[in-house]
């Protein structure tokens, strides 16, 4: 109930009156059924204006970290994500990945949206990053077409780091969903499943038009956190 309530008479009207969203290919999310749309991930931002647009109801696989934070907003935080129907995952480890499979297969057995971004993390430098297959596991494993998806402009409005978001117009683009119908029964092929999730990837850079690197976001990330200490800034 609260998620429709934030939906069309809170949170949605609000985003497209600041936002002003140009919306592309919405004619391709399916009316009805289980489907996937799993998009690139450039802001915080990303989490409420796709939500935002769409006719139905779509549930992400958020962090687990927005469940678990300090103090009374961390307990805010969690309250919202928790009534918005988001399902926290826990991405330390290879068993938690195999967890949000899980739960990821669950929503689509309830012929449902779900929501993923298979970098599984956000961008901390606005290009894209190679995809985690988990993506590509449910997408076989239940047989559901992907629908991708780009959000462009959102690095721009909200870039990491950034609490507020700045007042300038965004676009979301949906592509023609891909069927893997092909890749029945190959789920623990580890080429299929490569194969699938770079298919996905390609899509949507397609969409985005961001610049691709063939690494994961949380390795660069890493990378990038531990250059200020490699190379420390000389005084002046």
């Amino acid at each position: 109930m609260f998620y429709y309530v934030l939906k069309y008479v809170v949170l949605g009207p609000l985003l497209r009156l600041v936002f002003r969203p140009r919306i592309e290919g919405l004619e391709h999310i399916p009316d009805d059924g289980a489907a996937i749309v799993a998009g690139n991930h450039l802001s915080f931002s990303d989490h409420f204006l796709m939500p935002a647009i769409l006719k139905r109801r779509i549930t992400f696989l958020a962090k687990a970290e927005y469940f678990t934070g300090p103090g009374i907003k961390g307990k805010l935080t969690a309250a919202f994500f928790h009534s918005i129907g988001q399902i926290p995952v826990d991405r330390s480890g290879k068993e938690a990945g195999q967890a949000a499979i899980r739960e990821g297969l669950g929503v689509l057995s309830k012929g449902e949206l779900l929501g993923i971004y298979p970098e599984g993390t956000r961008s901390h430098d606005g290009r894209l990053y190679k995809g985690k297959v988990g993506v590509a596991v449910m997408a076989v494993r239940a047989g559901v077409p992907v629908v991708p998806c780009a959000m462009v402009g959102t690095f721009e409005i909200q870039p990491p780091g950034q609490k507020m978001p700045k007042v300038k117009r965004v676009t979301i683009r949906f592509g023609e969903p891909l069927d893997f119908s092909r890749y029945a029964g190959l789920e623990d092929q580890k080429a299929a499943i490569r194969a699938v999730t770079d298919e996905i990837m390609y899509a949507i850079l397609g969409l985005s038009g961001q610049e691709y690197v063939d690494e994961y976001a949380v390795k660069a990330k890493a990378a990038h956190a531990e250059e200020p200490r490699k190379f420390p800034r000389r005084p002046r």
